[in-house]
C-alpha cells in the first residue's frame, strides 16, 4: 500500500498545509469541501508537491521534516521536488 504526503497552497491565504495519507484525492476533496477544521477557513486548496512513501512511518517521518521547514526552505524543498 502506498502512502501519500503532500504539501498544499492556499492562494487567497499565502498558506501551505503539509499532510499525509492513503488517499489523495479524497483527502483534498476533503480539505477543498470544508470537511477538515484546520483547513476550512483558508480554502480553496491546490497542490504545490506530492511524494509517495512505501510505508505510512517514512510518510510520517518526511511529514515531520517537512513540517519543521521554515517558509524558504520549504520553498525551495517544493521547487526541487515536485
Amino acid at each position: 500500500m502506498l502512502f501519500y504526503v503532500y504539501i498544499i497552497y492556499s492562494e487567497g491565504y499565502d498558506r501551505y498545509y503539509i499532510g499525509q495519507t492513503q488517499d489523495f484525492e479524497t483527502r483534498l476533496q476533503r480539505h477543498n469541501n470544508g470537511m477538515e477544521k484546520a483547513t476550512k477557513p483558508y480554502k480553496p486548496w491546490k497542490l504545490k508537491c506530492l511524494i509517495i512513501k512505501s510505508t505510512r512511518g517514512e510518510a510520517m517521518i518526511l511529514e515531520k521534516k517537512i513540517k519543521n521547514l521554515n517558509r524558504e526552505k520549504l520553498e525551495r524543498f517544493i521547487a526541487t521536488y515536485s
